[in-house]
C-alpha cells in the first residue's frame, strides 16, 4: 500500500507539473506561431496585434477601432495585419474583388453575432442560399420604381411632420436633439411603408408637446441595445453568447426591457394580423415565402433597428453640418428656390445631391471594417504605389479581410480636406471618389434598403432647406465643436444626442 501511495504521489505531482508547463507552453507556442510561422507573417503590423486578437477586441470594445487602425495604416501602409488572422486594407482598389466581383467573398462568421434570437437575418446570414429566399421575397419593395410609386408619398408626409415638430421645438428656446428627430422620422417611414403601419415615433413627439413626458423615442432603448452589440461583434460566437446570456442578468435594465417588449409586441402583432394571400407588406411577403411567424417577426425587428439607427445618425449628421455651415445651407436653399427645382426629383438636383452624399461620407453610421473570408483559392492584391514602393500580398483561404468606410472616406489622397463638409466636391467627382464611397457597403451584400434610406434623406434635406427650419440654428451641447462617436459596428453617439440651438 505504501508503494502504491508513493507512486500515486509521484503521478499526481507529474500531472500537476505537466498542467503547469502546458498552461505556459501552449500560449507561448501560439504567440510564436502567429509572429514567425503564420501564413500572414509577411503582412506588416504591430506585434501586439499580430500575436493575439486581444488587441483588436479591446479597441473594438472601447470604441476606437477605426482610429486605432488608421494610425496603423499611417505607420505600415494600406495593408495591415490587425489580428493573427485579420487584415485591414485602406486602398479602394480592394473593394471590387472583396465585395463585388463574382458575388464577393462570404461574410465572416462574426456576423452571426447579429442574429436575432438565433435567427439569421437578411443582414447577418452567412449562407447565401439562406439569405436569398428571404431577400428575394422583399427586394422589389426597395427598387427605385417601387419607392417612387409607393413610398414617396409616405416619406414626404413623415418629413413634413418631423420638420413641423422641429420648428415647434426650436421656438421653445431649448436645444433640439436632431438624432432623436431623425430616428423618429426613419422609424415611422420604414414601418409605414414596409410594414403597413406606422410605429408612431413622430406621434410620440407630438404628444409630448402637451405633457412633461420625455421626448426620447420609446424604441430608442431597443435600438441602443443592438448598437451596443457592436462592442462584441468580433468575438468568437461562443464568447459572445456567454456575454449575451450573462450581461442582462448582471446588469438588468427595466427601460431596456420595456422598449424591447414594445417593439417585439408591435412586430409580432403585425405578423399575426398579416393577410398572407393579399397583403403586400414586408411581413406578408416573408410568410408567403415559407418563413415562420416567429422568424418573420425577428426579420421585422431587424429591419426596424437598421432603418432607424443608420438613417437617424445620417439625418442628425447632415443637420449638424448644415447648421455649422450657413453658407452651404444658403446655397442649398438657393438651388431649391425656383419652381422648376420644386417640381424636380430631389435626387436630380446637383447641390442637394452633393449635400446628401457629403453627409453620408462624413456620417459614421457604420465606420468599421466589413469583414469577409478569403475563399479557399486565396486572394492576391497589390497596393497601388509607385513601382519602387508597390507591394504584392497573397492571402490564403480563410483569412478575415476587409475595408472600413472610415479609412476610405477620410483618405486625403482621394478626398482632399477629408474632414471638411464640402458638397461642391460631388459636382465633379473623380473615379476614385465614386469607387471609395461606400456608406451602404458594396456588392450584393450591401444594405438592401439603401434606395429607401437615400430617398428618406433626399426628401428630408429638401424640406429642411425649403422650410428654412435651420435658419439661425447652431450646434450646441457636447457635440458643439464636432460629432463624437464610439466606433462600434453601428456607431454610438455618447449621450444619444446631436443638439442644435436656435438664436432667439
Amino acid at each position: 500500500m505504501a508503494v502504491f501511495a508513493s507512486l500515486w504521489d509521484i503521478v499526481a505531482k507529474e500531472v500537476v507539473n505537466l498542467f503547469l508547463i502546458s498552461s505556459l507552453a501552449i500560449p507561448f507556442v501560439y504567440l510564436v506561431f502567429n509572429v514567425f510561422f503564420h501564413p500572414l507573417r509577411k503582412v506588416p503590423g504591430p506585434w501586439k496585434a499580430i500575436a493575439s486578437p486581444l488587441w483588436l477586441w479591446y479597441h473594438s470594445y472601447i470604441g476606437d477601432e477605426t482610429t486605432s487602425i488608421a494610425r496603423l495604416h499611417s505607420l505600415y501602409g494600406p495593408v495591415v495585419r490587425i489580428a493573427p488572422n485579420d487584415v485591414d486594407i485602406s486602398d479602394g482598389a480592394a473593394l471590387a474583388p472583396i465585395y463585388s466581383e463574382k458575388g464577393g467573398f462570404l461574410k465572416a462568421p462574426c456576423y452571426s453575432n447579429f442574429d436575432f434570437d438565433g435567427h439569421p437575418t437578411i443582414f447577418s446570414a452567412l449562407i447565401p442560399a439562406h439569405r436569398s429566399i428571404r431577400a428575394k421575397a422583399v427586394v422589389s419593395m426597395f427598387s427605385p420604381v417601387s419607392i417612387r410609386k409607393e413610398a414617396d408619398a409616405v416619406l414626404q408626409s413623415c418629413v413634413k411632420r418631423i420638420v413641423a415638430h422641429i420648428k415647434e421645438e426650436a421656438s421653445s428656446g431649448k436645444p433640439v436633439n436632431m438624432l432623436n428627430m431623425g430616428r423618429c422620422l426613419a422609424l415611422d417611414a420604414v414601418t409605414e411603408y414596409l410594414l403597413g403601419k406606422s410605429y408612431g415615433g413622430i406621434a410620440e413627439l407630438e404628444a409630448c408637446r402637451t405633457s412633461n413626458a420625455s421626448t426620447r423615442l420609446s424604441a430608442s432603448e431597443f435600438v441602443d441595445t443592438f448598437v451596443a452589440v457592436g462592442r462584441f461583434f468580433l468575438l468568437p460566437s461562443w464568447i459572445f453568447h456567454v456575454l449575451e446570456w450573462a450581461l442582462p442578468k448582471l446588469y438588468p435594465d427595466r427601460e431596456v426591457d420595456q422598449s424591447m417588449n414594445l417593439v417585439t409586441r408591435f412586430c409580432s402583432q403585425l405578423v399575426a394580423d398579416a393577410d398572407v394571400e393579399k397583403d403586400q407588406t414586408y411581413q406578408a411577403r416573408l410568410l408567403r415565402a415559407g418563413i415562420g411567424k416567429e422568424e418573420a417577426a425577428m426579420q421585422c425587428m431587424d429591419l426596424m433597428f437598421a432603418g432607424t439607427d443608420s438613417t437617424g445618425m445620417n439625418f442628425g449628421t447632415i443637420c449638424w453640418h448644415l447648421a455649422q455651415s450657413p453658407t452651404v445651407y444658403q446655397k442649398l436653399k438657393d438651388e431649391l428656390a425656383s419652381p422648376a427645382a420644386m417640381q424636380a426629383d430631389p435626387q436630380t438636383l446637383p447641390y442637394l445631391r452633393g449635400v446628401v452624399r457629403e453627409g453620408l461620407r462624413l456620417s459614421m453610421a457604420n465606420p468599421t471594417r466589413l469583414p469577409r473570408l478569403v475563399p479557399p483559392t486565396g486572394f492576391s492584391f497589390s497596393t497601388k504605389k509607385p513601382l519602387s514602393e508597390s507591394k504584392a500580398f497573397n492571402f490564403p483561404g480563410g483569412t478575415c479581410i476587409g475595408c472600413a468606410p472610415f479609412s476610405l472616406h477620410f483618405n486625403e489622397a482621394v478626398f482632399t480636406n477629408s474632414r471638411s463638409f464640402e458638397p461642391e466636391r460631388w459636382l465633379e467627382p473623380t473615379e476614385e471618389m465614386l469607387r471609395d464611397y461606400m456608406p451602404f457597403g458594396q456588392g450584393p451584400r450591401q444594405c438592401i434598403a439603401r434606395n429607401l434610406a437615400s430617398s428618406e434623406l433626399f426628401w428630408a434635406v429638401r424640406e429642411l432647406a425649403v422650410s428654412g427650419v435651420l435658419d439661425g440654428a447652431r450646434p450646441t451641447g457636447r457635440m458643439k465643436e464636432a460629432i463624437i462617436v464610439d466606433e462600434w459596428f453601428n456607431s454610438k453617439v455618447p449621450g444619444h444626442a446631436i443638439e442644435l440651438a436656435w438664436e432667439q
